[in-house]
């Protein structure tokens, strides 16, 4: 179990109503890719077929380019501490359920203490490794990680499946303190706010926000069985969302014109 694990566990497919998310700034877009890598890798990971090893390095390379792109862990760090400093004034607010805070406040600084015990240069052995760079030099090229470009990527895949995930666990290692993290900071966010019913006139729902607010994410929760979906454009200070009938893949998407009932979180 991952150090986020308690505060981050994954929603249950089959219980879950249709959810959709748009983040409102970069540093949201990068959190949530790299949740969704992340899942996607740590799922992969556990599987025994070749396939699955290829697609857990694939989730590993991507977690990687994005992590080399700007200071991410800094960023990580700054939300730890926004996040750490909001639920210290939480304490002296009345009706709060001090236990869990406190379990809470404790799981964030284990997840600060962690990333930062890992320092800047945390992807250098990464960077540094020529087998995982001889696959993401190819990945590029379509088809370009097949047998006969890459032998020695088939000869790993052709080894049992301890071997493979002895090697995936350490490489995971090295992302997992910043990953989990993103996912403890996602869920403190996701869970900040309450949702709120709102109706959507005609398919289309506008909303301008406190400008004086800090809102990085959009959450739109619709009912099940529902055969529509949302487009959501905006900004932290605006969006707007259009609600769209799919047409099986036959034809292009269409704006529902009815009053459509959902409800609305901003985080």
């Amino acid at each position: 179990m991952t150090q986020a694990a308690e505060i981050s566990a994954p929603q249950s497919a089959g219980a879950a109503l249709p959810l959709y998310e748009q983040p409102l700034n970069e540093r949201m877009r990068t959190f949530l890719r790299l949740e969704f890598l992340y899942r996607q890798l740590c799922y992969q990971a556990e599987k025994d077929s070749a396939w699955a090893s290829r697609n857990a390095i694939d989730g590993l390379l991507d977690i990687v380019a994005i992590l080399s792109r700007g200071d991410v862990r800094g960023d990580v760090l700054k939300e730890l501490e926004r996040q750490l400093y909001v639920l210290e004034r939480l304490q002296q607010a009345q009706d709060i359920d001090a236990t869990r805070l406190r379990s809470v406040t404790r799981k964030l600084q284990e997840l600060r203490g962690n990333l930062s015990a890992i320092g800047p240069k945390y992807l250098q052995a990464l960077k540094d490794n020529e087998f995982l760079n001889a696959i993401r030099h190819r990945s590029s090229i379509p088809g370009g990680t097949c047998a006969f470009d890459i032998p020695e990527y088939t000869h790993w895949l052709r080894q049992d499946i301890e071997r493979r995930r002895h090697d995936v666990a350490a490489w995971l290692e090295v992302v997992r303190p910043l990953c989990d993290a993103v996912m403890g900071l996602l869920w403190i966010i996701r869970n900040s706010k309450q949702p709120s019913k709102r109706i959507a006139t005609a398919g289309v729902y506008q909303h301008s926000m406190n400008r004086e607010t800090i809102n990085g994410l959009i959450r739109i929760t619709l009912p099940e069985g529902t055969e529509l979906y949302p487009e959501i454009s905006g900004s932290q200070h605006r969006f707007s969302v259009r609600f769209m009938q799919w047409h099986m893949g036959e034809a292009r998407p269409t704006q529902s014109m009815e009053d459509i009932g959902f409800e609305l979180t901003i985080c």
